[in-house]
């Protein structure tokens, strides 16, 4: 999944391996390709605190508009959408707008949503999208079928008829390691359904595979730089 976060108050910094060091302002919308190995602190204001509101988007609504971009690549990073030049604060609103009413069918959410994708095309923003035959796609697609799985290497090796040490070097084309896709995984599919349904904080890590909530609100905190608590209120 390809994440928005719209800063409303402070700013987030963010250390990247491949651009160094980012900073994302109020207002600034920040977008994190799937696969993202960054580092991130969010910072309050003096005397404040920070907010900002996280979407995800999914591969298929991605790939619908920038499907002439070439498929996924980790070295695409991440792309800050400043407010003084572009004003993305529009572009919440319509998604908000649309999430939020739930008397739409889903053909014409889906169709609402590509909106803010088109805007930032114009814009000149280029998002990546992720094929299917890659390897991320192939071992995230399988865990996919059941989160709850305590999935384990050799046993997702034998799946695609390959050792462990083969499915490890085919891995490695794309710098990202087993556990951290099968942690990446679950995280993202958290996130979703934080957004999406009224399920409580605990029920979705237990779903997503984790063995308690505190464990997932760690992971989740140390991924997105905010709590799965503080999405439900950043919601509200």
């Amino acid at each position: 999944m390809t994440f928005f976060f719209f800063i409303q108050r402070g700013s987030k910094y963010v250390l990247s391996p491949k651009q160094g060091e980012m900073l994302g302002e109020e207002g600034d919308l920040m977008i994190f390709p799937p696969g993202s190995m960054v580092t991130m602190e969010n910072r309050p204001v003096m005397e404040g605190d920070y907010r900002a509101l996280g979407v995800c988007y999914t591969h298929d609504l991605i790939n619908s508009v920038f499907s002439d971009v070439p498929k996924f690549d980790a070295t695409q990073g991440v792309q800050i959408v400043r407010a003084s030049q572009h004003n993305p604060a529009g572009i919440l609103s319509l998604i908000q707008d649309t999430l939020d009413n739930d008397a739409l069918p889903a053909t014409i959410r889906n169709h609402r949503l590509l909106e803010p994708l088109l805007w930032l095309r114009e814009q000149g923003f280029q998002l990546p999208t992720q094929v299917e035959d890659d390897p991320i796609s192939q071992v995230r697609s399988l865990i996919e079928t059941d989160l709850s799985h305590a999935w384990m290497a050799d046993e997702v090796a034998a799946h695609f008829a390959m050792s462990e040490a083969t499915m490890r070097r085919w891995l490695s084309k794309t710098s990202q390691g087993f556990a951290k896709i099968l942690l990446h995984t679950r995280l993202e599919r958290g996130l979703s359904l934080l957004q999406t349904t009224d399920a409580q904080v605990s029920q979705i890590a237990l779903d997503c595979g984790f063995k308690t909530p505190s464990h997932f609100s760690d992971a989740f905190r140390k991924r997105f730089g905010i709590k799965p608590k503080d999405i439900r209120l950043a919601a509200d």
